[in-house]
């Protein structure tokens, strides 16, 4: 069994992803060939933006975006606390700091609640100019925008979303991607949407920070490569990765409704026996981990050791809050809270989750979960 089975997915796909490289490696256009442009036509369609400007990486594609609104030294950037490391790292990359925000606890995304409280203990204890909210789709459901679109209206911030686990997801029929005034995403090879390299994108409705980044991901770029006009950064999505994912975007839809039907029977069998995410009313999950809690890190470890002996993978997403990671330690508000995301981060373990999982295995994962609490 595969927490992530890409070798299933590949092979199913096999013929149609060996021609789209095969394509790629007759016409030797490795570097910006046209697939990279089509595929960005696709997204923002997708998407329903104007602008999707691919690159090298999800965590380039954070850091331009704070490049793109000239984010720097002085400005407080907050951040949830429970997520993958790049979601700080970009903030102090370009000279900002980081302010981490308390989760909550049903959904893992970043409370409003918390992260108001977290803006009002920035302007009345430092001299720090909040300008943005980096909201996490975690896990594959969208942040809980309404809010965060009133509070960022309040004190006047930029939404970066960051989609790279939630791509795919929707509020109502509004897709992931197009929430923050810029958002952002990862195909790393197990995000929902994955090539078989790195890769990430940026979109945006604005003309004109969607040229600031075109010219920023190749060394600030201006007519041509070999004009450059600013300091920018060599952050390109190449050909090959590009015509994967003009394939796997074809089946991309249909991998995500066969995860939510796995996700309803999880739920369904296990919400009285471990505490299961909740996706709240209107939202729609692109399942990119499905992520249960016990009570304790004992009763974690119990059944992840269950779990192993049986042969079924697990995940921890994450051990240790963001405010605690050695390299954020210049950069801690000890007047904030983050009870719930320590909660979080030490009772929670995520279970396979992916479309070709058959449903006998499914069956066995529930078992599984319900045995390692006897």
């Amino acid at each position: 069994m595969e927490f992530r089975d890409l070798k299933q997915q590949y092979q199913l796909h096999k013929t149609e992803i060996d021609n789209a490289i095969q394509n790629v490696l007759t016409k030797v256009n490795f570097i910006q060939g046209k697939q990279v442009s089509l595929l960005e036509e696709v997204l923002a369609q997708y998407v329903g933006v104007k602008h999707c400007i691919t690159c090298a990486n999800g965590t380039d594609a954070l850091q331009l975006a704070l490049m793109a609104w000239k984010i720097g030294a002085g400005d407080a950037v907050f951040v949830p606390d429970f997520t993958f490391f790049s979601s700080g790292e970009v903030v102090p990359l370009v000279g900002a700091t980081p302010v981490f925000v308390d989760i909550d606890k049903d959904t893992y995304n970043i409370s409003p609640k918390s992260l108001e409280i977290a803006i009002e203990y920035v302007l009345k204890n430092t001299n720090l100019n909040p300008k943005v909210i980096i909201a996490v789709d975690l896990f594959g459901q969208p942040a809980d925008f309404d809010k965060i679109m009133q509070i960022a209206e309040k004190y006047n911030l930029f939404i970066l979303e960051d989609a790279a686990q939630g791509f795919g997801g929707k509020i109502g029929k509004k897709k992931a991607c197009s929430f923050g005034d810029i958002a952002t995403t990862s195909f790393f090879p197990a995000k929902p949407l994955g090539c078989y390299g790195d890769g990430g994108a940026v979109f945006t409705n604005n003309d004109a920070w969607a040229d600031l980044i075109r010219s920023y991901r190749v060394h600030g770029k201006g007519m041509d490569k070999y004009d450059n006009v600013r300091i920018g950064m060599n952050s390109r999505l190449d050909t090959i990765q590009a015509a994967v994912l003009l394939e796997k975007i074809k089946f991309f839809n249909e991998e995500i409704e066969k995860c939510n039907q796995i996700a309803e029977e999880y739920t369904r069998f296990l919400k009285d026996i471990v505490k299961t995410p909740i996706v709240r009313d209107g939202m729609y999950s692109s399942w990119a981990q499905y992520t249960i809690c016990f009570h304790n890190s004992k009763e974690r470890e119990q059944a992840m050791k269950f779990f192993k002996e049986n042969s079924i993978p697990t995940a921890v997403y994450y051990r240790k809050p963001m405010h605690m990671q050695q390299a954020f330690k210049g950069y801690k508000f000890t007047k904030l809270e983050y009870g719930d995301t320590q909660m979080v981060c030490d009772s929670c373990m995520s279970i396979p989750m992916h479309a070709y999982l058959e449903f006998s295995d499914v069956e066995k994962i529930i078992k599984a979960v319900v045995r390692s609490k006897q």
